[in-house]
């Protein structure tokens, strides 16, 4: 006659041995946490912030986007550029020219706050070689208005002057490297941000500005506004084979940052044209 099996055994394990009831377990968990100072917890480490004046162009594309895709295809009608920043330190320009490059854009300033330690290496460097050359600054919506941001660019290496060889500013407007994507700003409050920078750029040089962006960020931080599209040249980044998808208003890009990791220093850019056209872009 089988033996009946007690509560006791039924609680038993496969090799005999009791289990724990599953509300026991979580008691005891429960208990450790609580046992854990709260000073403890709270010294647990989070995200860090980078420095400020350590954004560079690309940053927050990367962050958000990756740095998946294949190069695209070397076509004759496009012209090989870079962007550098101060991670760059001296560039040695004759390289780059050598393999190709033929126009570039240096990080100038950022915010109304730092200003590119490396700025006449690269800026002087690259048109010493033969570049045609120009600057971007890179915006943080956060910190100061659009207006004061374009005068701190212009009064330190963002101006222009119609010598055939120098580029429009550029305005780097992407993630935010430091905090809140959009920082902290409706679409509406950021095209009011960005307009107040185009328009006081204009003002200072007689040039429009061109706009560096993510299709993405775009969409998510403008609304995807079309109103820019007329007067200013668009500077996309995508690192894929193909452009993809334009912000609104724009039916073709000036520019194009197709990788993060190049094959020599700095992020690789297209210009959608021949030297000619990127000649024909700096005398305006």
């Amino acid at each position: 006659m089988p033996l009946r099996r007690t509560r006791a055994s039924r609680a038993a394990g496969p090799s005999g041995a009791s289990r724990i009831p599953r509300t026991t377990v979580a008691a005891a968990t429960l208990l450790a946490l609580l046992s854990v100072p709260h000073t403890a917890l709270a010294d647990e480490p989070g995200p860090v912030a980078p420095p400020r004046g350590s954004a560079h162009m690309g940053m927050g594309v990367v962050a958000h986007d990756g740095r998946s895709g294949t190069p695209p295809a070397d076509r004759a009608t496009q012209t090989e550029g870079v962007d550098v920043s101060s991670h760059q330190g001296d560039v040695a320009w004759q390289t780059l020219w050598d393999s190709g490059v033929k126009w570039a854009f240096v990080k100038a300033t950022e915010g109304t706050y730092y200003r590119n330690p490396y700025f006449a290496q690269q800026y002087n460097g690259s048109y010493d070689v033969g570049m045609i050359r120009g600057t971007y600054h890179f915006a943080t919506p956060d910190t100061a208005s659009g207006a004061a941001q374009a005068d701190y660019f212009v009064d330190r290496g963002g101006g222009w002057s119609p010598d055939g060889r120098t580029l429009p500013g550029a305005l780097d407007i992407e993630w935010n490297p430091y905090g809140d994507a959009c920082y902290g700003k409706s679409p509406s409050g950021m095209v009011s941000w960005i307009r107040d920078f185009l328009d006081r750029y204009r003002a200072r040089t007689g040039r429009h500005a061109v706009i560096y962006t993510a299709t993405s960020w775009w969409k998510q931080c403008t609304g995807n506004y079309a109103g820019f599209a007329s007067t200013t040249p668009l500077w996309i980044a995508r690192y894929a084979s193909t452009v993809g998808e334009l912000p609104a208003g724009w039916g073709a890009y000036t520019m194009w940052q197709y990788t993060s990791t190049g094959p020599t220093v700095g992020d690789h850019n297209r210009f959608n044209g021949t030297v000619d056209r990127v000649r024909a872009l700096a005398l305006g």
